[in-house]
């Protein structure tokens, strides 16, 4: 777990781990050189980087962090926050040089498979975190093999991770790639995310949300939510996902909210030109997101759905529903568009949808057949 940094500077810039030791600026803070970080995968480099992080802050001018090209050991130094590295309350940052954060998340991937095992659970570090963070970029970085979430994103304004990877095992558990909740305007471009859950997930809150050129699988897809879980949720509004690869994944593009539990509102969301090879289910609508069965699956979801579209949607799927749309019959989706849908199946038998509780308007190509614009209750079409 990282250090628990409450600091404003006016700017800062951090090139992380694998800057040349030749190419370094005049004037930077070097943790080896200044501070005497060993890399030697045995020495603690939590306070020499936190010694150069506060030279940093206290300066006046903009200033530069450098830890050379090496491999270095980061123990935990704060054990009351589930986090290892986090920036928090930060203006003007800049975070570069192409560092691999690497958790050595199989130490605890069996007991983190378990589902009654959330005791556990919550005490797992989260990669990295950026909390109230504000005018950021975050380029060239990877977050390899963690324990929990690889990034979390949380009240964040004006914040773009561009050229991010994700690296973890197909079945590590509850390892979303890049999570948010309650960010404005973060733009997440030309990542490339291999995990064992949700490449993206969209948590409440979230507003102008701009997410494209993205790579994606191993995993389950790019979500919006889940939602509807906890009391007081915000309205998660505006969100765009365009040309996006999903490879060998559960899910392609995705919306989910628990079925009985809180209200909320969902709105503005739109999947245009996605690619999806192999995923289970490519498109999907599910608003009885039940995982490990701890809901009261026979209730509707509280959460309102509205303007929604799939748009350009090609490839292949596995299973036998390209389109499945279960919206809540307390309250149905409202103008959900499908556009210029071409998925094949790869299996013998024919494709099939599934409608319930929404009318969904529909043109351009669709192959397979989805839903008409005549469906409300639950139907299922054959193609």
């Amino acid at each position: 777990m990282a250090p628990h940094l409450n600091i404003v500077p006016s700017m800062f810039v951090l090139l992380l781990l694998f800057i040349s030791a030749s190419k370094v600026q005049s004037g930077a803070i070097d943790v080896v050189a200044k501070f005497g970080a060993k890399a030697d995968g045995k020495t603690d480099l939590s306070k020499p980087f936190l010694d150069a992080w506060k030279e940093a802050c206290a300066s006046v001018t903009p200033s530069t962090i450098v830890i050379p090209k090496r491999t270095y050991l980061l123990l935990k130094v704060n054990l009351e926050d589930p986090n290892w590295v986090r920036f928090y309350s930060i203006k003007n940052f800049k975070m570069f040089g192409g560092g691999i954060l690497d958790c050595q998340g199989s130490i605890a991937s069996e007991k983190n498979k378990d589902p009654h095992n959330r005791a556990f659970r919550v005490k797992l570090p989260v990669n990295i975190r950026f909390d109230f963070v504000t005018n950021a970029l975050i380029q060239d970085i990877t977050s390899k093999d963690s324990k929990l979430f690889h990034v979390n994103v949380f009240e964040c304004k004006n914040i773009t991770l561009e050229r991010f990877k994700v690296k973890a095992p197909a079945d590590s558990p509850n390892t979303d790639g890049i999570h948010m909740g309650k960010p404005d305007g973060v733009n997440i471009i030309g990542c490339d995310i291999k995990t064992g859950d949700d490449c993206i997930s969209v948590g409440d809150g979230t507003k102008n949300l701009d997410i494209k050129d993205i790579t994606c699988g191993p995993g389950h897809g790019i979500s919006i939510g889940s939602l509807g879980k906890y009391p007081n949720e915000e309205p998660v509004e505006g969100v765009k996902v365009t040309n996006c690869t999903i490879t060998n994944t559960s899910n392609g593009a995705r919306i989910k909210t628990w079925p009985s539990e809180s209200p909320g509102i969902v709105s503005d969301i739109h999947f245009e030109v996605i690619i999806v090879n192999n995923v289970s289910s490519p498109i999907l609508i599910d608003q009885k997101y039940c995982p490990w069965s701890k809901c009261k699956i026979n209730e509707e979801s509280k959460v309102k759905l509205r303007n929604i579209s799939f748009k350009n949607i090609r490839g292949t799927f596995a299973l036998l529903e390209a389109v499945k749309f279960i919206c809540s019959g307390f309250l149905p989706c409202q103008n959900v568009e499908l556009a210029d849908i071409d998925i094949k199946h790869t299996g013998a038998e024919p494709a099939t949808s599934q409608c319930l509780n929404v009318k969904p308007i529909t043109s351009g190509k669709l192959n397979p057949t989805p839903c008409s614009s005549l469906d409300y209750s639950l139907l299922t079409v054959t193609a």
